[in-house]
């Protein structure tokens, strides 16, 4: 089966249905990866662009864009490098009202067991991470 990497720019016009003929054709798409045509493969990179974008431009808030997002993680013919992390990344964004970086960056040291080195105030929200302050490393 084929495989394509997904880039944000179709997500988004499926979403933004603003151009119909183009979001037709996205919809067409995922149908094909929901039946198994073929595999699509999203980035978190893609998932960091969606949220920046659906945030700054379309101006949706924290849980409008994890509504849509998740929606997306669970579409069927949907590949990530990592869709557990980034589930866990988009509820600590809706939920602690962080930047989608800072949610990820906490998943990730939440899951790895590792400090994160930041002066960010926004990971005290994070009950299961530790930040501190450089040159801190022990």
């Amino acid at each position: 089966m084929k495989t394509l990497i997904l880039d944000t720019n179709v997500i988004l016009r499926y979403l933004a249905n603003d151009v119909p003929k183009k979001a037709d054709d996205c919809e067409k798409l995922f149908r094909d990866a929901g039946s198994g045509r073929v595999r699509l493969f999203v980035s978190d990179i893609c998932i960091a662009e969606l949220v920046w974008t659906l945030k700054s431009y379309f101006h949706l808030d924290n849980d409008d864009i994890y509504e849509k997002i998740t929606s997306i993680i669970n579409t069927p013919g949907f590949h990530f490098s990592d869709q557990a992390l980034v589930l866990d990344a988009m509820r600590r964004f809706k939920d602690k009202n962080v930047d989608f970086a800072d949610a990820y960056t906490a998943s990730l040291a939440a899951r790895e067991g590792m400090k994160i080195s930041s002066y960010d105030r926004d990971y005290r929200k994070f009950s299961d991470v530790t930040a501190i302050e450089p040159p801190e490393f022990e």
